[in-house]
């Protein structure tokens, strides 16, 4: 049967369903219901589905979670766009030239495609994706299984646009890992800050965090299934439990106690809700399954303009949480980012923000420019030049990629184990070592999930080369 066929029996068989008088016997009303479910299905399980996710870790976990559920209802997911029926884009909207991206690939969606746009975009900016792109449907981040019936729904010839509640994936439901031996799991949905500059808290909203049991169960579950790493991830994973109870370094304990060889990776925690935990999470840390990374996003150097980010820290209390986890564990991998060119930065202000990488020496500094985005504070004040504003972002970048080689030389010559987790370029293998540094091994052979013996062979500033010892 035709799509066109099957799009007009379906609506038909709507239109009898109506007709039908509603004092009909419970008989015939199972027997409508079983007809309209079979026909539904038949039409649903004929469609190929793409599904592509942009963005955070939490968006790529839910992403998975939409594959999953697609699949367990009898879509097909096809790994090209040229092979779908429908194609569906988990969007991620947190910078002006992401989303930029992202609406240009979705304004090229070809016309015999039926396109479904989810995940942060339609919430943040939903009046320029109206405006520019043809969509068939749109929903918010983190759909969950809720996904089956907006697809349905599309296949049946409606529009659909469900921008509604916040939603939140349960950890039980189905997914389709984009890499097998790494599990995503969203620890918490949305957060307890107020960023001046973030329009992410529209989409994702106010915090809710998943019970510890939850997460446990899940952990155990995917351990059968092969995995060898868990990424904890949220927006904000500092703030987990604080509306349940518990904490961050409660739920890392409970996730180590876990019989099974694995590493747990945490991901970004602001500073202002680490300090009220401090201890506690830096002997959580210690657990040899823990990956002795911490992403702990500074922003500015200047407290002025943190004020203005509204950003509930000081740079003093920023050092203070860094040097209590590098007394504590000295080989830590710290990660931070930081926003040049926020409206109010003085020069005096960037240059704080220099002498605080400068001093705290990051591994990794991620660095960006700042863009107003819709329905935030940030968007009413006066932005820095656009060429001042390259000058500042250039001028950290370098500061940042000097500071990485140097903090990766200090690795030559280290031996060790290695997880291998990705396929590298070409015959290569990228894995990471204790302390989460990305370790680049060339062969030919298949490393994927292994934890092998390796040498440091040469430094870059992004990565490790490496040669096997043993496996």
């Amino acid at each position: 049967m035709c799509r066109s066929c099957k799009k007009a029996a379906l609506q038909n068989l709507y239109v009898s369903l109506v007709r039908l008088k509603p004092y009909n016997s419970y008989y015939a009303f199972c027997n409508r219901v079983a007809v309209t479910i079979e026909l539904k299905l038949m039409v649903e399980k004929s469609k190929r589905v793409y599904v592509k996710s942009f963005g955070c870790s939490a968006n790529l976990a839910d992403g998975e979670v939409i594959a999953g559920c697609l699949s367990e209802a009898g879509f097909e997911l096809v790994e090209a766009p040229q092979d779908a029926d429908i194609l569906l884009y988990n969007t991620c909207a947190v910078k002006s030239p992401t989303e930029n991206r992202i609406v240009d690939l979705l304004r090229k969606v070809s016309k015999d495609k039926r396109l479904i746009v989810t995940g942060c975009l339609p919430v943040i900016n939903f009046e320029r994706l109206e405006r520019e792109v043809e969509f068939d449907g749109v929903t918010g981040p983190a759909p969950g299984a809720k996904i089956v019936d907006v697809l349905g729904r599309v296949g049946a010839g409606e529009k659909v646009v469900s921008l509604g509640e916040v939603s939140q994936s349960g950890l039980c439901l189905p997914r389709v890992p984009v890499n097998p031996v790494v599990s995503v799991i969203p620890i918490n949905y949305g957060c307890l800050g107020e960023c001046s500059y973030c329009c992410v808290h529209f989409a994702r909203g106010r915090l809710r965090s998943n019970p510890v049991d939850d997460v446990v169960r899940r952990v155990r579950r995917d351990l059968v299934s092969g995995v060898k790493e868990f990424w904890l991830t949220s927006q904000d994973t500092a703030c987990y439990g604080k509306d349940i109870g518990t904490s961050l370094a409660d739920l890392l304990g409970r996730v180590c106690e876990v019989e099974g060889d694995f590493f747990v990776r945490l991901g970004m925690m602001n500073p202002d809700h680490v300090l009220g935990m401090l201890d506690e999470l830096v002997e959580a840390y210690k657990d040899g399954k823990v990956f002795k990374f911490l992403h702990l996003p500074v922003q500015s150097g200047d407290d002025t303009v943190l004020r203005l980010m509204n950003r509930y820290y000081t740079v003093d209390e920023f050092k203070r949480v860094v040097q209590v986890f590098r007394e504590e564990i000295p080989q830590l991998t710290l990660s931070t980012d930081v926003i040049c060119g926020f409206p109010g930065e003085s020069e005096e202000a960037f240059e704080n923000t220099k002498r605080l990488v400068d001093e705290v020496q990051p591994d990794i500094v991620n660095v960006s420019k700042f863009f107003s985005r819709p329905r935030t504070p940030a968007e009413k004040l006066s932005p820095v030049p656009p060429r001042e504003l390259n000058r500042r972002s250039r001028e950290v970048a370098e500061l940042s990629r000097r500071i990485s080689f140097e903090k990766n030389r200090m690795w030559m010559g280290w031996e060790g184990s290695v997880l291998f987790d990705e396929r590298g370029k070409g015959e290569s293998w990228m894995g990471r070592n204790f302390a989460y540094k990305p370790v680049v091994v060339k062969t030919c052979e298949s490393l994927l999930g292994r934890l092998i013996q390796v040498r440091v062979v040469q430094a870059f500033s992004t990565y490790l080369e490496a040669e096997i010892v043993s496996s």
